[in-house]
């Protein structure tokens, strides 16, 4: 399924029904007064959470979406059906934000979030309303409102406990694979990994939490450098960051000190919220013999900053088990993030 997370709709909520214009004809009621029923309401649209749902694709292909309109009035005084409320599913975690304005409608994060994002007009009244001492036989009635209609703009933003960020192929995905069912696509290349996945941990005495593998970061990617702006926004929700780093990545002209600091740079630029938050410093690849001097030099320069640094091979499974404990302790023991950073 091709992952879509912005999109920019239109919605017309149901205009109102007309009121009746109508007198009684009746058998043996000579001259019978007015009869006209009032309009039916228009439909008004909703936006729901479907737990069910990761993509905004189904808005992608159909992009207007109109309630319907409430039925006239009628004679003997009988009124117009009201139009059905329009309900549009949409995956957990979705922002809703007017286009013209901007302004954020709602921020639908729970599982059993609703938005009424455009009200259905009023029926109009029919003419036994109007019908006074002196005016037994008014020939008018009221005329609907429309219903309201706006343009938005979806975003969806992936509800995740633990984010992954880090450069490309420094083995996000096959470590988002170890520790949880989630499959992705794992290549010996960069930007593999082209959507963002999720995958459920199930951690000891049947607590779980939800990780996140969110696609390559490169330096500027805050000013939408490479996969950029489109996939940061996904870790603003993560309650813990592991900064996974490449401890190969020597052989190739790169270092963890600096790819760490773009990191802490391009998260910072992008959100100071982010920068708060608190994080796993992982150096992966230590089943590789020349990455593991490369490690031993960083954790020292990372504990004279009071930092600790994670080692671990996603390949062989080493070392997995003491981050997964480390991200279930940010989470469970600790979860309003007392440190800053943690590592």
């Amino acid at each position: 399924m091709k992952f879509v997370d912005e999109v920019k709709i239109r919605i017309k909520a149901g205009d109102g029904g007309s009121g009746a214009v109508a007198f009684r004809r009746e058998k043996y009621i000579e001259k019978g007064g007015p009869s006209g029923g009032d309009g039916g309401d228009g439909g008004s649209v909703v936006f729901q959470v479907d737990t069910r749902m990761t993509t905004l694709l189904d808005y992608r292909f159909l992009s207007q979406h109109q309630a319907k309109s409430g039925e006239h009035g009628m004679g003997s005084d009988c009124y117009g059906r009201k139009g059905e409320t329009l309900v549009l599913r949409v995956p957990l975690g979705t922002l809703i934000k007017d286009a013209d304005s901007g302004e954020t409608l709602g921020d639908l994060s729970q599982a059993d979030a609703t938005l009424l994002a455009a009200r259905g007009g009023k029926g109009g009244r029919g003419n036994m309303h109007f019908a006074t001492s002196t005016r037994q036989t008014p020939r008018f009635a009221e005329e609907g409102t429309p219903g309201e209609a706006r343009s938005l703009l979806l975003e969806l933003k992936l509800l995740a406990d633990v984010g992954i960020v880090g450069f490309p192929n420094v083995g996000k995905s096959l470590l988002i694979s170890k520790i949880s069912r989630s499959r992705p696509k794992v290549a010996d290349y960069p930007f593999t990994t082209l959507i963002p996945n999720l995958g459920v941990v199930a951690y000891k005495e049947h607590l779980s939490f939800v990780v996140a593998d969110i696609p390559g970061l490169v330096e500027g990617a805050s000013e939408g450098v490479g996969l950029g702006l489109r996939f940061l926004k996904h870790v603003e929700r993560c309650k813990v960051l592991i900064h996974l780093l490449d401890a190969s990545g020597h052989l190739e002209g790169r270092n963890m000190e600096e790819d760490h600091a773009v990191l802490c740079k391009e998260l910072k630029k992008f959100s100071p919220k982010l920068a708060k938050k608190p994080q796993l410093i992982v150096a992966n690849k230590l089943d590789i013999p020349e990455a593991k001097e490369a490690y031993v030099a960083f954790a020292k320069h990372m504990k004279r900053r009071r930092k600790q640094v994670f080692p671990m091979s996603a390949a062989t499974g080493e070392g997995i088990g003491a981050v997964v404990d480390a991200a279930a302790e940010c989470l469970f023991s600790n979860p309003k993030g007392a440190k800053k950073e943690r590592g």
